[in-house]
């Protein structure tokens, strides 16, 4: 029994297919109705117009020449089948003169047709001729008051639209078998990236790989595109889903030392049988500063992934660059005094950025206490703004023990410490947070380092939104 994706794709492909032939046969109909209409047009239009010429040649020559000159041009028509299927009449005056070249159907003409189209005045007049067959009629009256009358059966017009109706309808029949075959096809031409598609996803789904990926034809339509989109898709929630996976083990793993640390000193204010109200004061205390520090650490990665899945929320507004630094100065000035760690900025005044003050104050928070902890004493941490183009570059430069060049690549992991790092206490989620803000607010980081010689992290950020 098909799966209801196999159903779906096959009644998908249906209506396709169907849609084509619809189309097809209505292109078909439309474009043989419009051939039919204009092939009768064009042969009415040439009868009537064989018929007022000859009208004009018969009516000069009986007045320029009379009724024997007349006659010898009709006779002339007829020996050369130029009058072929006309009916010439000339009445009055004495004159009664009529010539037929053929009778279409061989029965003999009723001339009290002719005579009331007489009557009626000149002009064209339309009836029933011999077999049934239309007869078109010019009239015409001369200045002497003779009556000429030039028509012409429509029977051979029939046969030739008749012919063409068989025609058509043949083609309309082929058109239909080729429409078909052409809607076969072509659906299932055009449905193979969708069905390629689909049977990645029911890989996927079945088996949980997501290194599959859609073929790509590179006929650059818009399923080729869609697969392209579809497999960024895959590769992005596959290094999502890694780095989540990399993410719980190093939660796990760093919250095993608080939770432990946590769970230590509680079992030891139990255990001991002396422990006092003090001891117990300072035991709780322990624990409340673990519990921080968990609490601390899940809220951060939460802010981290709210960032990087655009979902964190930004309160945008103009940012003066000067304020922030100043008040991230104003954090750390004491603990670099403490360190013996000259802290300096320079800052124009005028620049200024969209951003949520805030979250950007915390991105200099973060960079300035990384680079007072790890700036010796009599070191120097430098931190300085300026305008490149269409973005504002914030820079922090320290001279401290620097970053190793295997280590640079990897410290925007969350909860990656390096060798050194793990000396100072902190979460490794700093830097993590500082590259996630930057890029929600449509900006970039970079860092250079130097081993034994400094850091110098810069933040680029849009002047304009």
């Amino acid at each position: 029994m098909p799966s209801f994706a196999n159903r779906v794709r096959y009644a998908l492909g249906f209506r396709i297919a169907a849609w084509y032939t619809v189309i097809s046969i209505a292109s078909a109909f439309v474009l043989f109705g419009l051939t039919y209409a204009l092939l009768a047009r064009s042969l009415a239009e040439r009868d009537r117009q064989l018929i007022d010429s000859a009208l004009r040649r018969y009516a000069t020559a009986y007045v320029n020449d009379g009724v024997d000159e007349l006659q010898r041009l009709i006779d002339t028509d007829r020996q050369g089948s130029r009058a072929e299927g006309l009916l010439v009449r000339f009445t009055g005056r004495g004159v009664q003169l009529l010539f037929y070249a053929r009778s279409p159907s061989g029965d003999p003409f009723d001339l009290a047709d002719l005579d009331r189209a007489a009557q009626q005045g000149v002009g064209w007049s339309t009836f029933s001729g011999a077999g049934g067959a239309a007869f078109e009629l010019e009239t015409a009256r001369l200045f002497d008051g003779t009556v000429v009358q030039v028509g012409k059966s429509a029977e051979n017009r029939s046969e030739i639209l008749d012919r063409f109706r068989t025609l058509m309808a043949l083609g309309v029949l082929a058109s239909l078998v080729i429409a078909v075959s052409g809607g076969v096809l072509v659906t299932r031409r055009a449905l193979a990236p969708l069905n390629e598609l689909i049977e990645t996803v029911q890989e996927i789904v079945e088996t949980g790989r997501l290194a599959a990926r859609v073929p790509v034809r590179f006929t650059g339509d818009a399923l080729d595109q869609l697969g392209d989109v579809f497999n960024a898709m895959l590769a992005r929630i596959e290094d999502l889903i890694a780095a989540m996976r990399g993410s719980l083990d190093d939660v796990a793993h760093d919250l095993r030392t608080p939770l432990t640390r946590l769970r230590s000193v509680a079992e030891t204010a139990l255990r001991r049988q002396d422990t006092t109200a003090e001891s117990y004061r300072e035991a709780l205390s322990d624990c409340l500063e673990e519990a921080d520090r968990v609490v601390t650490m899940l809220a951060t990665m939460m802010d981290i992934s709210e960032a990087e899945t655009g979902v964190l929320k930004l309160a945008v507004e103009p940012v003066r660059i000067t304020s922030l630094v100043g008040e991230a100065m104003a954090l750390y000035e004491d603990v670099a005094e403490e360190r013996g760690i000259a802290l300096t900025a320079a800052v124009p005044d005028d620049l200024v950025v969209p951003a949520d003050a805030a979250r950007l104050r915390r991105v200099l928070a973060n960079l300035l206490d990384n680079a007072v902890k790890y700036t010796t004493r009599d070191g120097r941490v430098e931190l300085t703004a300026r305008r490149e183009g269409r973005e504002a570059v914030v820079a922090v430069h320290d001279t401290g023990c620097g970053i190793a060049a295997e280590d640079l690549p990897r410290i925007w992991d969350r909860l990656y410490r390096g060798d050194k790092s793990r000396k100072e206490r902190g979460l490794g989620l700093g830097l993590s947070v500082v590259r996630a803000i930057v890029h929600a607010h449509g900006g970039r980081v970079v860092a250079r380092s130097d081993v034994g010689k400094g850091s110098t992290f810069e933040v680029y950020l849009p002047v304009e939104p």
